[in-house]
């Protein structure tokens, strides 16, 4: 089989065929599971939804929730 001639779409079919042969389906689910690429930029989300925020208000939210359970 000649790997460099394979479409991204084509290689990703056959190494989920793989791993379900060796793993089973519920052991394929797992290994996917560890490489979830996410998407977005989270430093950009993470500096607006952190903007007005210092440690110690975060402190106290943290205290709350904890109160709340």
């Amino acid at each position: 089989m000649n790997i460099k001639a394979l479409t991204p779409i084509a290689i990703r079919k056959l190494g989920i065929e793989a791993i379900a042969k060796e793993l089973g389906p519920v052991g394929m689910i797992r290994f996917l599971q560890q490489y979830e690429t996410g998407y977005g930029n989270y430093t950009k989300e993470r500096e607006s939804l952190l903007r007005d925020e210092d440690i110690k208000s975060v402190i106290e939210k943290i205290k709350e929730l904890r109160k709340e359970d």
